[in-house]
């Protein structure tokens, strides 16, 4: 017997109607809300909307906003600058993994050579201090 597995948050699985309901709000809201450009839903073969976790979050989120007085334009501005904020953190933890998998290959490198080649111990880096890398001519 196969095991369910639920979707992830990004596949567009609820109708208007499910998506209203789970967001508080009215199908007719969500409507506008798309007309004004704050959502995105997905759209089936026959052009039903339908909306992911994600945007059912979303819809939360623009609910609570609004309520406690903050214009749409307010609204689309802090989503704006939710989707930056977390773009850069997703490129931070690239370049984290990026760094942590670099400082690997060197420790790798100087356990291999001669104790007379032997750089400087590496040891993790103080917030806010560059790391520089010297290479010595071969």
């Amino acid at each position: 017997m196969t095991q369910f597995q639920a979707p992830g948050p990004e596949v567009a699985v609820y109708v208007i109607s499910v998506a209203a309901e789970l967001s508080g709000l009215h199908p007719q809201t969500l409507r506008a809300y798309e007309r004004m450009g704050l959502i995105t839903p997905g759209r089936t073969v026959g052009g039903g909307r339908r909306y992911s976790h994600r945007d059912v979050e979303r819809l939360r989120s623009i609910a609570e906003l609004t309520s406690a007085g903050v214009g749409v334009e307010g609204v689309r501005r802090l989503l704006q600058l939710e989707n930056q904020l977390e773009a850069l953190q997703s490129r931070n933890a690239e370049l984290v993994a990026e760094l942590e998998a670099t400082r690997e290959a060197l420790r790798r490198t100087l356990a291999t050579r001669a104790p007379a080649d032997r750089l400087p111990v590496l040891r993790p880096p103080d917030p806010g201090q560059s790391v520089v890398v010297w290479r010595r001519g071969f």
